[in-house]
């Protein structure tokens, strides 16, 4: 008992971690713009993430050594009591909420840092770290609340703060399908997720009506509890679909997937942010926390891996041809996404989660490295326009591909274990055309991402020397590229799977025990509805094998992007984008999804309104009935008003013709 009371007053503390980020936003948005010194504003901004950093592995260290196993809910206080419904501000202290909080806080610390050097001189430096500030704070709320409610809160909270960070730069030009400037792109984003957001919404009412509560430990329990009375039903079906509905739209899949590659449009470290290792991951988060509804619902699961498999590949493809630095790693984000929704729709939780960490470093990494580009480059993003880059940024080049080699899937990098860990996982269940297309798609990673390397980097220079001078950042940008460089490379031994480290230890997957006791109820109910055991620490000969395959796969990606994209070899690519024009142009137009959208949905909606809303309902109808009441007023006034004579004969006769009405009314009512 003592010692369960000393465990709640130790992560008391939790509450701090959310507040502080709110604190350094209030700070930095009512005083910013009186601080002069970008230092000061920058030392604010970023203390108030790496203090929720430190006290996060606080609470790692402390779960670690006690062992927990049941979540420690933290009241705040009470927000709504009314009838059956009672929500209250509450933390959840357990494995994945420390985890998601250790990557939120030290990615986004890091990417404070990097900001300091990168938005030096801007008009609005206060303004944007206010707004940092604002989504670490929206970012905590979501993965550590206790309830759907406090989540939704953050959910709709990023969803602003990528609004506010996407169209920062609002008085600038960009250039997207039917977008001309960067708030256009920000109202894109905002405007796609709440398609998603409804889908969330109506899963929470849902989840209320099913279990009477909206608090996640409840809800858990009592889908746990009479597992079989749930398996399967069309109620967990239609929640748990439903929420995937918002998980698309704020993880950009098929079909909400169409906001991310224009939220480019922001400041590098916001993509690097927002769009590489914390918003986009809040739907692998929504779905990890309330696994064992989703295992529930083996539907929805196979819905999950398939949508994420469809992503997977095709953003895959359209990062093969696209020539903006900073796009064709918004393109890699969505189809890494995609992985990590296979991973979930399989059921292997662990492994979805794996990959958000290890895409957390080397994606963040790839887009400050492209940002450190883009800096050194005078703001050039066509990696068409560069070139031999490698002499001028030797920091950001050694830096940059680390992070190539780990997103490729080169062992013994940190891309190679999870998503090694991700393809095993869909072939051990039997998936195996899951397996082959994802691996071809991680095939298609290897090469535009090596593509990229050699186009930035190798090579002639494309550039005009006499215009732009490349140069190395400052080191409040290069600093951060080495650690995340160094988390890259080493990263993914955390996750080491049995068949590689039994020979070193036990449990040589560390995360796996860490986060065993957040799937464990889920992982029941998959083998038990399966009839299958799981296969625990056994080693197969097929996994090794399939590592080797996966491998080769990246190396001959690899390969053929050096060998296409060398100076000697340049018209291999041009000629096949010639020959395949179709295709080319197909990719290139990313399957004109957007102009699909605006063709079927946005088109006829605007249409609707101007011709029938406004020309025929609007202007007929509610201002037909908004006018006719005035003339019927007007009209009844100047009737009324003739019988104002001023003869005071006249008006003793109408009172008296009153009277006798009112007597004759009487009479015929007795």
């Amino acid at each position: 008992m003592l010692e369960t009371l000393r465990t709640i007053d130790m992560y008391d503390m939790i509450k701090f971690i959310p507040l502080i980020p709110l604190i350094g936003f209030l700070i930095l948005g009512l005083t910013g713009k009186y601080i002069k010194k970008e230092a000061v504003i920058g030392t604010i901004g970023s203390l108030a993430v790496f203090i929720p950093f430190v006290l996060s592995i606080i609470l790692f260290i402390d779960i670690v050594k006690q062992h927990i196993t049941s979540p420690v809910i933290v009241p705040v206080y009470t927000w709504i009591n009314t009838g059956q419904l009672s929500i209250s501000i509450s933390y959840q202290v357990d494995q994945l909420s420390i985890l998601f909080s250790l990557i939120i806080t030290g990615v986004g610390f890091l990417i404070h840092i990097y900001s300091i050097g990168y938005m030096h001189g801007d008009r609005s430096f206060s303004r944007f770290f206010a707004y940092l500030n604002l989504f670490i704070f929206m970012m905590l709320n979501l993965v550590l609340s206790s309830n759907f409610l406090l989540t939704f809160l953050g959910w709709e909270g990023v969803g602003l703060c990528s609004y506010l960070l996407i169209g920062f730069w609002y008085d600038q030009k960009f250039e997207g399908t039917r977008i001309t400037w960067t708030g256009d792109a920000a109202n894109k984003a905002f405007i796609v997720n709440r398609i998603g957001d409804f889908g969330f919404i109506i899963a929470m009412f849902l989840i209320f009506l099913t279990f009477n509560s909206l608090d996640y430990q409840t809800v858990k329990e009592a889908a746990a509890g009479g597992a079989f009375a749930y398996y399967n039903t069309g109620i967990l079906t239609a929640i748990t679909l439903l929420m995937f509905l918002g998980c698309t739209g704020k993880s950009a899949q098929i079909p909400l997937a169409v906001w991310l590659p224009d939220a480019m449009a922001g400041p590098t470290p916001v993509s690097a942010l927002i769009h590489a290792a914390t918003m986009v991951t809040a739907g692998i988060f929504l779905i990890a926390r309330n696994s064992v509804l989703f295992a529930l619902a083996p539907d929805t699961m196979m819905v999950v891996a398939i949508v994420g498999l469809a992503t997977a590949f095709f953003a895959a493809t359209i990062g093969l041809v696209q020539n903006d630095i900073k796009k064709v790693l918004a393109y890699s984000t969505v189809s890494q996404l995609g992985f990590m929704f296979i991973a979930l729709g399989v059921g292997a939780f662990t492994a979805g989660v794996f990959h958000v960490m290890t895409h957390a470093f080397f994606k963040g990494l790839l887009f400050l490295g492209a940002g450190s580009v883009i800096h050194g480059m005078h703001h050039q993003q066509n990696i068409k326009m560069m070139g031999g880059l490698k002499k001028y940024m030797p920091v950001t080049y050694i830096t940059f591909f680390v992070a190539t080699l780990a997103i490729s899937g080169i062992p013994f990098f940190s891309g190679f274990f999870s998503k090694d860990e991700i393809l095993w996982s869909a072939f051990s269940k039997g998936h195996w055309i899951m397996w082959l297309i994802g691996a071809t798609a991680a095939f298609f990673t290897a090469f535009y991402m090596f593509r990229l390397l050699k186009l930035t980097f190798h090579g002639e220079e494309r550039f005009d020397p006499h215009h732009v001078h490349p140069h190395e950042s400052p080191k409040t940008m290069t600093i951060p590229l080495i650690i995340l460089a160094v988390l890259s490379a080493l990263g993914g031994f955390l996750g080491i799977p049995y068949a590689l480290g039994s020979w070193f230890s036990a449990h040589p997957n560390l995360l796996e025990n860490f986060l065993d006791p957040v799937f464990e109820d889920a992982q029941k109910i998959i083998s038990t509805a399966t009839m299958k055991v799981s296969s625990g620490n056994e080693i197969h000969f097929q996994e090794y094998l399939l590592m080797l395959i996966s491998t080769g796969i990246a190396l001959s990606g690899i390969y053929l992007a050096n060998k296409f994209y060398s100076d000697a070899l340049w018209s291999v690519p041009r000629a096949l984008a010639k020959n395949f024009r179709g295709t080319y142009n197909l990719l290139f137009k990313k399957y004109k999804l957007d102009e699909f959208y605006f063709a079927t949905v946005v088109d006829p909606c605007i249409e609707t309104s101007r011709s029938f809303l406004w020309k025929i309902f609007d202007v007929k109808y509610i201002d037909g009935l908004v006018n006719g009441l005035g003339r019927t007023s007007m009209g009844i006034g100047e009737t009324v008003r003739k019988l104002q004579t001023g003869i005071v004969q006249n008006y003793a006769v109408i009172m008296t013709g009153g009277i006798i009405l009112i007597l004759f009314w009487i009479f015929i009512s007795l």
